[in-house]
């Protein structure tokens, strides 16, 4: 039983690093993932949402964050994103506002943490 557990972590471990290593070239635009929060996010993408999952290193507080490819979105097209990485260039910042989604740290106040981002150019 504990080969068939170990078994089944190393194969998760696994999946989760081949989706977390895939090149965001290979997105579609407005693709979203689920990568580990200790992982950079990509240039052309945001962070849309934070959690946590046993399959990602213990943290005090999130340990994933779902990011959102937004490279080839049409000019006008409008996302919510976490305030937790900078909007890509041509993306400008029309609101700002509290999300429970993109808390980040255990014990966040009330504090705004998202954006509403619109393309522009």
């Amino acid at each position: 039983m504990r080969r068939l557990r170990t078994a089944g972590l190393a194969l998760l471990g696994a999946t989760l690093a081949a989706s977390v290593t895939a090149s965001p070239a290979q997105a579609s635009p407005g693709e979203t993932r689920t990568v580990c929060a200790d992982s950079m996010t990509p240039d052309g993408w945001v962070d849309v949402n934070w959690g946590t999952s046993a399959s990602c290193r213990v943290m005090s507080g999130s340990n994933i964050k779902m990011i959102k490819q937004l490279d080839g979105l049409p000019v006008g097209t409008q996302v919510n994103a976490c305030a937790s990485a900078q909007p890509p260039k041509g993306w400008t910042k029309i609101q700002t506002y509290y999300s429970g989604g993109c808390v980040v740290f255990v014990n966040s106040s009330f504090t705004p943490n998202a954006w509403l981002l619109q393309k522009t150019s």
